[in-house]
């Protein structure tokens, strides 16, 4: 039998020579790109990580918590207004020819700066009215001069002034807007489910699998949508499964469905859907230089919305993504750092999550597209952990603790997010989860019954339970009555690492 020792410095060995197979693949590339929480995009992806500054807005407002502001919340989710800027413009007479998507558009600012954008879309001949998307930088601070749509604090710098003249594809026509209505958003949170049918559930190699579980379960193809919106609107949700009631709660409790829905339902499952749509693009044996640009920038694309640019380049920010919540998760569940052993640092999800993303973008640069396909799988599996853990987390404080409409309300919400892939699995393991976290419960959960359902279900999932950890007290240095790690921590973190090492050197193996 070869030592464990033995094994992992052959393990570091393999690891390391592949690493620099592909560190030498992205050097013959030009790295023009700022860093997403330390990974490398090979892509201009700059107004994709933005989205994250539509939720920080529509958070701030559900915060205030009046119908004043629930309803902007409620614009912004639905209109957005920092991703994929574009301008509305009437023009004074109508176009002599035709004009492709993406065919360039100049004019100029209030301030007579000359404002640089394209073609939202073809536009035909005798057309009065087109729509130009605004250029956008390489620099996330300033990656596009014009951000109105629903913001209640509009940046119009870099918008077109209010009539002018613009060069279109080379033809001068004049142009009237008003570029406090007319200037949109054409990316918002609410599209990345509305547009679920087609991009996930129909599209030529559709259903993608992680979808097809939450459709099977609720019966939505926006299910997500319809959550977020009776959360809004105070009604009760109308699907196969796991219904609630939202009316039962005040501004404090559909806050946190609304805030929750979106980030870890909403846009938690886009990110899979960019991998996906990757892998759809890729050719296999091509690199990015000839033929596989596309799946490259669609992986950089879901990297970018599960991290957001409130991260930073090096993940030491606040976001509001995925990326954000298996941080705050780690430390309640001591499953921080390298070692997955410690309440401060980076997640030991995040870091797993973060070296498959560098090696799946390696993979589809160099045009290994079965391999990526397996990179996918392990995010997705690894993306499922700080869901369970929230779960786990509140609903053991819905059992333990005076009732809080706050923390009832996240159980529910982190359990519709993972309920799916349990009832994939177990379709009884998931009813005992929704019933014991459903809305309206007032305190009246059985966490020990929730917390052997969801552990019942691990190896099916494929989630390790080492990586879930244990509901931690930092207070008294032990865990919560019952809320401990699956069969203990020691062996089970010795399990995690080993496994994750063979896993990772295997993948990397296949890059040289």
């Amino acid at each position: 039998m070869v030592s464990f020792n033995a094994a992992a410095s052959a393990l570091i060995v393999l690891a390391s020579t592949s690493m620099s197979a592909a560190a030498n693949t992205r050097a013959n590339r030009r790295l023009s790109y700022e860093t997403i929480a330390g990974y490398e995009p090979q892509s201009q992806v700059t107004d994709h990580n933005a989205i994250d500054l539509d939720q920080e807005a529509m958070e701030e407002q559900l915060a205030l918590a009046t119908e004043e502001s629930f309803v902007t919340a409620l614009k912004l989710y639905t209109e957005g207004a920092y991703s994929k800027s574009v301008a509305q413009v009437t023009l004074s007479s109508a176009l002599s020819s035709s004009i492709e998507k993406g065919a360039p558009i100049t004019g100029l600012n209030a301030a007579g700066v000359q404002v640089v954008g394209k073609a939202y879309e073809d536009n035909v001949a005798g057309a009065t009215t087109i729509m130009v998307q605004y250029k956008t930088t390489d620099s996330q601070k300033k990656y596009v001069g014009c951000q109105v749509g629903a913001s209640t604090s509009p940046n119009t710098e870099g918008c077109f002034a209010a009539a002018g003249t613009l060069s279109i594809d080379g033809t001068d026509s004049d142009y009237t807007y008003d570029p406090m209505t007319n200037n949109i958003a054409k990316r918002t949170i609410a599209g990345f489910s509305t547009s679920a049918q087609k991009k996930m559930a129909e599209c030529e190699n559709c259903p993608y699998p992680m979808y097809e579980k939450f459709y099977d379960y609720y019966g939505q193809y926006d299910y997500a949508n319809q959550i977020v919106l009776a959360a809004f609107a105070g009604s009760k949700t109308n699907f196969k499964n796991f219904n609630n009631d939202f009316g039962l709660y005040s501004f404090d409790g559909k806050e946190q469905i609304i805030k929750k829905g979106t980030s870890y339902m909403t846009v938690w499952m886009y990110v899979i859907r960019e991998m996906e749509d990757a892998l759809d693009d890729c050719k296999e044996g091509c690199t990015i230089e000839n033929c596989n640009d596309d799946p490259v920038h669609a992986w950089d694309e879901g990297v970018a919305f599960y991290t957001g640019s409130l991260e930073g380049t090096d993940g030491s920010g606040s976001g509001k993504f995925a990326y954000a919540l298996a941080d705050k998760r780690c430390a309640n569940f001591k499953t921080c750092g390298d070692m997955g052993d410690t309440t401060t640092g980076t997640s030991s999800a995040n870091l797993e999550i973060f070296k498959n993303f560098d090696i799946g973008q390696s993979q589809l640069i160099q045009g290994q597209c079965k391999e990526a396909r397996k990179q996918k799988e392990i995010i997705e599996t690894l993306m499922l952990i700080p869901l369970i853990q929230g779960a786990l987390r509140y609903g053991w404080k819905t059992a333990n603790e005076a009732y809080s409409e706050k923390a009832e309300a996240e159980g529910a919400i982190f359990a519709a997010a993972v309920l799916p892939a349990v009832a994939a699995c177990d379709e009884n393991a998931a009813q005992i989860i929704a019933d014991n976290m459903k809305v309206g419960q007032m305190g009246k959960c059985d966490i020990a019954a929730v917390k052997a359902a969801f552990e019942s279900t691990y190896a099916c999932m494929g989630v390790d339970p080492a990586m879930v950890g244990g509901l931690y007290d930092a207070a008294s240095g032990g865990y919560m009555e019952g809320a401990g790690p699956m069969g203990g921590s020691s062996a089970a973190s010795m399990s995690m690492v080993f496994g994750a090492a063979v896993a990772a050197a295997t993948s990397l193996f296949m890059l040289v």
